[in-house]
């Protein structure tokens, strides 16, 4: 079958079983797994999710207005901070907003209880095992929640729920830890509340995800706080190895013994976790070598991999093939779906890769394909 390159392709089948799964676990565990925007929102999947999930989580005006208008249910949103031009809209699009400080309840509390949205608070347990600080909400300074020290001990009126945010791709282990260090910091508050959301960062789909210690690690939080609805935003996890980021070569280059492949893809603009985590991608047919590269390994089948932009940091490496690359061939990124789509951008103008779903019946969808008056129309 012939596709757009580059292209980034979700597997229709792939995704079901992560959705399956997720079910599953909601079903077994009595709790709400919702889908987070900020990992995936292409909405013309949403079709697909909807026979598994209701709901989906904002950060953002265009957010929830995607929530109520593309997914057909309200947002579960939160922001860092809302804006008095954008909240009333924002409200009108959520069925819950959580504010991330107490000053923002206290302004807009009233506009809240208008639209008939629930209203809770974000809190900062102060403890956090992710250990890449850019993406650590719980470290010393952080913008994010509200410390236990600060809270009253009567909660302001309309406040029906705590969330709390600390995970990152984490295991249901490092969840069990953090929840012992919510419950010491924020369970005399519990008895006030209706829901609580522990967030996003719960990677149920990865391969050695133990999915039975989360299931019985909420069925024993339910054991001891019963009257609160618990509420899950993973973001990976929807879209966890579903899909690749097609590419092709465009040209090879070497300096000092060091070959790059220069790709019609560039990982600034495509690929920016790579570079923000930072993390090697699985390339298909390729092994990736870590750490020092000598020289005899250089002479063989070695390869950077090139981004085709004009920053001088846009490129990863390095892999070994078993075979000489070419100009024309293809090189396949595994796992591109979740966090990569939403968060790429056309800087230096680069051509931005379509969107398609390769469906159950082998059929593939191309959802978007990216012109120059996409490139235009976001300038002025």
């Amino acid at each position: 079958m012939n596709y757009p390159n580059p292209c980034y392709i979700i597997e229709e089948d792939l995704l079901r079983r992560n959705l399956a799964l997720i079910r599953s676990v909601a079903e077994r565990a009595d709790v709400e797994i919702i889908l987070a925007f900020k990992a995936f929102a292409l909405w013309r999947a949403f079709p697909i999710f909807r026979e598994y999930i209701r709901h989906t989580t904002a950060s953002s005006l265009y957010e929830a207005r995607l929530a109520a208008e593309e997914f057909g249910s309200k947002a579960h949103t939160y922001s860092p901070a809302y804006t008095d031009e954008e909240f009333d809209e924002i409200a009108r699009c959520s069925s819950h907003i959580t504010f991330n400080s107490l000053t923002q309840l206290e302004r807009f509390r009233e506009r809240a209880k208008a639209q008939g949205v629930s209203c809770g608070l974000r809190v900062n347990p102060e403890y956090s095992e992710i250990e890449t600080e850019l993406y650590n909400p719980c470290a010393p300074g952080s913008r994010f929640g509200v410390l236990a020290e600060a809270l009253p001990a009567q909660l302001p009126t309309g406040v029906r729920g705590f969330h709390i945010h600390c995970l990152c791709e984490n295991g249901p282990d490092t969840f069990a830890r953090t929840l012992a260090h919510i419950e010491a910091k924020f369970s005399p508050w519990f008895p006030q509340l209706e829901w609580i959301n522990f967030g996003g960062g719960h990677l149920m789909t990865r391969k050695d995800y133990d999915v039975e210690l989360l299931i019985q690690t909420l069925q024993s939080f339910h054991q001891r706080w019963p009257h609160l609805r618990v509420i899950m935003e993973p973001g990976s996890a929807f879209a966890w190895q579903t899909g690749t980021l097609r590419s092709r070569v465009v040209d090879v280059v070497e300096n000092h013994g060091i070959k790059t492949a220069i790709l019609n893809v560039s990982f600034t603009c495509h690929m920016p976790d790579c570079l923000e985590m930072p993390y090697f991608p699985t390339v298909r047919g390729a092994r990736t070598i870590e750490g020092e590269t000598t020289q005899e390994e250089l002479r063989g089948n070695v390869y950077r991999l090139g981004g085709n932009s004009c920053l001088s940091g846009d490129y990863m490496g390095y892999w070994l093939f078993d075979h000489a690359l070419h100009v024309g061939e293809e090189i396949i990124f595994e796992d591109m779906i979740h966090y990569t789509t939403v968060k790429t951008n056309m800087f230096n103008g680069i051509s931005h890769p379509s969107i398609g779903m390769l469906h159950t019946d082998g059929s593939f969808e191309l959802y978007r394909q990216f012109r120059y008056e996409d490139y235009r129309d976001r300038m002025c």
